[in-house]
């Protein structure tokens, strides 16, 4: 029986040339994540034409569409089960590669490199938001290969072994706020410890976890990467003695199983090189974890406790001290941080104060940068009130805006029109200002799990002054970083009045012709 989530998966398909181009699937909070034979057999314009598809992003080897959380894992089995039924692939040279490619983007309106006077009957059809859409296109293909450095490519890695855990952590979350709800209200109090255990047992548990996704992502063996990284989380390890110090369970949190699971990754390897393959089956597994967990207890443990201890003190200084300048800075650097991809290297990190404190203070923060681009998405609508096309693209992206997608509208809008990106960050500045003066006044705002942002945030929220106030301040933050981004846009982001062209695209009052010059966007 045919469902919206198969209808759609069925549509994707094809627009990615077939099961035959098809290598890998994955997905993530937000994006199914696919591993393609021929990047160039993808039609991006059938693909954004489909109403799931919030966005494109062809990022190092994988191409990923945005379907938004929830229809992404509902989408990615009916998609999976469609690749299971198909024939056996082609060879690279087949039928199905040989087919004439897909359209490149914005090749059907007119609006490829060639588009012109007499460049077909395409050419006059051309709409800003083809224009935009193809600049977003071309903007995303020089961030990744910016981006493909080694530090950059490890990070990615890193976030691999996170990605997969943030189900869990959200459902877990959900979970501990209801029960700490319970218990503030004093009701259901023989349900409270039930539910404690539930939310906390993931948590006790997740060095494990972590440590089974480091040995896959790095190409080890899973289990004995969990193997490595349970010795974290193993009670007996109370009776080990590093430097003087009687070590604790849990030392070193997640930071301590990621390192010992990728210790024991290049360990098993050295040994798959090196065993005779009679005794393989014997020694490399056992030298893995002896090997591993020696170093595990008596090195890894101790310095990844001091770095985890090390991280919380940071954070919470950092928002009690310097709250209101540290919420500016880091609002209005984060949508910069994915356009570089380090805002990678904050995935443990969220989660090694999650471990320790029960929440994270840092993504309430980082939040109010979808924020400032909801905004100044808003704004563009209200300016550009004559473009039918781009003001249709805003409408479709918004939705998923509010609840914390933001690529639709980073690559769809604000980057490819240069300032609008630029007063977005502006916008998330000042919503990341407002939550961290709060923090100065003692009111920490906080994220029980990582994934979901905007409103989808709310469930998750945690504090130190109960979930009223908790959640007024991240309301005050998100109006805040609505407000500034809009104002910010409408005023400065758009360099004058704008009005839609006789080309379809963006003419300015001095006679420009659209979409924005390249040295406007010299600031992104």
């Amino acid at each position: 029986m045919s469902t919206p989530d198969s209808i759609t998966a069925a549509a994707i398909l094809p627009l990615v040339g077939g099961p035959a181009n098809v290598l890998t699937v994955a997905h993530c909070m937000t994006r199914l994540r696919l591993g393609l034979r021929d990047g160039d057999l993808v039609d991006e314009a059938g693909l954004r034409a489909l109403p799931a598809v919030l966005g494109l992003v062809a990022d190092d080897g994988s191409y990923q569409i945005v379907l938004g959380p929830g229809t992404v894992a509902r989408v990615t089995p009916a998609f999976e089960a469609l690749l299971a039924s198909a024939p056996a692939p082609l060879a690279p040279h087949g039928a199905e590669p040989a087919t004439a490619p897909a359209t490149a983007p914005g090749a059907e309106s007119g609006a490829g490199p060639g588009a012109g006077p007499g460049a077909g009957p395409g050419a006059e059809a051309a709409t800003t938001a083809d224009r935009l859409a193809l600049r977003g296109a071309e903007l995303k293909a020089s961030r990744s290969r910016r981006n493909a450095t080694p530090l950059k490519l490890f990070l990615r890695r890193v976030a691999d072994v996170f990605v997969p855990l943030i189900p869990a952590l959200i459902g877990c979350g959900v979970i501990a706020g209801l029960n700490g709800l319970l218990i503030n209200l004093g009701v259901l109090r023989g349900l409270t410890p039930a539910l404690t255990a539930i939310a906390a047992g993931f948590m006790a548990l997740i060095a494990v976890f972590v440590g089974f996704n480091t040995a896959k992502v790095f190409g080890g063996t899973p289990v004995l990467g969990g193997a490595v990284a349970s010795v974290v989380v193993y009670a007996g390890v109370a009776k080990v003695t590093v430097l003087g110090v009687t070590l604790a369970p849990g030392q070193g949190g997640v930071l301590g199983a990621l390192a010992a699971a990728l210790l024991g990754t290049y360990v098993e390897k050295w040994c798959r090189r090196w065993v005779p393959p009679t005794l393989d089956v014997l020694v490399t597994p056992t030298l893995t974890v002896l090997l591993t967990g020696l170093v595990t207890l008596y090195a890894l443990m101790y310095a990844a406790g001091e770095l985890s201890a090390a991280i919380g003190t940071a954070a919470a200084w950092l928002l009690s001290t310097t709250g209101a300048l540290a919420g500016l800075v880091l609002g209005a650097l984060f949508l910069p941080l994915v356009m570089l991809g380090l805002h990678q290297a904050l995935i443990p990190i969220h989660t090694t104060l999650i471990e320790q404190q029960g929440y994270t203070v840092l993504l309430p923060v980082l939040a109010m940068a979808g924020a400032g681009q909801v905004g100044a998405a808003l704004a563009v609508y209200v300016r550009l009130r004559h473009d039918t096309s781009l003001r249709t693209t805003i409408r479709s992206a918004l939705p998923a805006g509010l609840l914390g997608v933001g690529e639709p509208l980073i690559y769809g809008v604000s980057l490819p029109l240069g300032r609008p990106f630029v007063t977005a960050c502006a916008g998330g500045a000042a919503g990341g200002a407002f939550i961290g003066f709060f923090s100065m006044l003692g009111d920490r705002v906080g994220s029980t799990a990582i994934g979901p942002s905007g409103v989808a945030l709310f469930p998750l929220l945690s504090g130190n002054r109960g979930l009223a106030v908790t959640a007024a301040i991240y309301a005050g933050g998100l109006l805040t970083g609505y407000a500034v981004g809009f104002a910010a846009t409408y005023f400065f982001g758009l360099g004058g009045t704008l009005r839609n062209g006789p080309d379809g695209g963006l003419d300015r009052d001095t006679g420009g012709t659209s979409p924005p010059r390249r040295s406007e966007q010299a600031a992104v």
